[in-house]
């Protein structure tokens, strides 16, 4: 492929932008080398401005659940754009999403909407900090709740890429009120909450981690988690940004059955615009001003476009819930299982965690079940593997400690082209 336009306007972008790039992970520096530059995409692909065409298994990090350009959420912008961008006051488009939110997840009383994960999770814990008057929170290792604070230790996903455990500018009295235990690892929690369960205002995290690529929980430590939190009078908090109407239309909370006490949702409420939300408890929420003394506000927060195709997202997956998530899984996979026989046959180490529309190819011989297993994969083995598929006109993530998304414009026979060109980048990875 031809990528001499994009490197071209990179070098532009890096005298503009640190690293050239708005958010690390877009910088395919974990990979080795620069990233394309992105000018269109369309159903299941992505164009660059050299005009190489590439099969999306990013889809804007989960984002993108319908896939580039769905005619119902362009309309539903287009037709809010007439009516004006911003109003800095409430209008009617926002309190619909809000409804549809609440209708999906029994668990949402009462939302507040705002502009991204990072926000929705700053917010949440906040909220729980103040509901509760305790000031230690909970969280995982290598679960990435966006680039707060109190979030940056023991983070995972573009922090883990650099090879950074924390970040420079972070406190170390906000340290020291982040607890960071592994994931699934029932025994450590449950001490943690021995030692300090009166001190602890909330555990947040991934229900399924997307963030160190695709691990999935162990039931029952979800169930400890639950018990626990009850017990001891803390929060439970799900950072559904990922999982959020992705892994159905309830999303994770819904699939297992466990009740978290806030909720964090984001990409696809927002239809690929800015837009994300927490919600919870009415109790808990109306802790949150102007009902409460909680503060929490944004110019943007509720933006009428953002909304709009928000709302158009939900709606598409209202009317689809019944074939789209057995669709999703169904292609997912059959893509894991094509993998999985081709690292039987030629005795890869290497494995695949799958769970509905999220995948993650891991360069060790077993999934992982938490950030210190999936740190003893074989990153130049994947470097390989990824280049490979990017030649082939495939765009997976470039780094391994991110998981794909599928979306509904994915179609089978596609999805064949995906998986022949996958074990063709397996048999790359491994040349001697």
């Amino acid at each position: 492929m031809n990528h001499s336009r994009s490197r071209e306007i990179f070098s532009r972008a890096q005298t503009v932008m640190p690293g050239g790039v708005n958010s690390p992970v877009r910088s395919f520096r974990s990979v080795g080398g620069d990233p394309f530059i992105a000018q269109r995409g369309e159903g299941a692909f992505i164009f660059d401005v050299d005009g190489n065409k590439y099969i999306d298994l990013v889809c804007s990090w989960g984002a993108l659940i319908h896939g580039h350009s769905r005619s119902e959420i362009v309309a539903a912008v287009e037709k809010a754009l007439k009516s004006g961008a911003s109003f800095g006051v409430t209008c009617e488009i926002e309190i619909a999403l809000g409804e549809a939110i609440k209708s999906a997840v029994s668990t949402v009383e009462l939302v507040r909407l705002v502009n991204s994960g990072t926000e929705a999770c700053m917010s949440a814990i906040r909220l729980a900090r103040g509901y509760t008057g305790r000031e230690l929170i909970v969280k995982f290792d290598g679960h990435y709740h966006g680039h707060g604070d109190s979030f940056l230790v023991g983070a995972g996903s573009g922090v883990a890429t650099l090879h950074q455990s924390e970040s420079a500018g972070v406190p170390q009295s906000t340290v020291e009120r982040s607890l960071v235990v592994p994931f699934n690892d029932r025994e450590a929690i449950k001490k943690l909450f021995k030692d300090y369960g009166s001190r602890i205002a909330a555990v947040i995290l991934e229900p399924v981690s997307g963030n160190m690529g695709c691990v999935l929980p162990d039931p029952e430590f979800l169930i400890d988690l639950r018990r626990l939190t009850t017990e001891h009078k803390s929060l439970l908090i799900f950072d559904e940004v990922m999982t959020g109407f992705r892994l159905g239309r309830s999303g994770a909370q819904g699939l297992y059955a466990i009740d978290p006490d806030l909720s964090c949702f984001g990409k696809v409420i927002g239809g690929g615009l800015p837009l994300a939300a927490y919600g919870g408890r009415k109790e808990i929420m109306s802790s949150v001003s102007p009902l409460g003394p909680v503060y929490q506000a944004g110019t943007l927060s509720g933006n009428p476009l953002a909304s709009a195709a928000g709302l158009a997202s939900l709606q598409i997956i209202e009317k689809t819930e019944r074939d789209l998530f057995p669709y999703l899984d169904s292609i997912s996979s059959e893509w894991k299982s094509a993998l999985q026989s081709h690292i039987r046959l030629k005795g890869y180490p290497v494995s695949v965690s799958q769970i509905g529309s999220m995948l993650s190819v891991f360069f060790r011989p077993e999934p992982p079940r938490n950030f210190a297993e999936a740190k003893e994969s074989d990153l130049p083995r994947f470097k390989k593997f990824f280049w490979s598929l990017l030649r082939r006109g495939v765009y997976y993530p470039p780094s391994q400690y991110e998981a794909c998304f599928l979306s509904s414009a994915h179609g089978e026979e596609l999805m064949e082209t995906v998986a022949d060109a996958s074990l063709k980048a397996l048999d790359e990875a491994y040349e001697p």
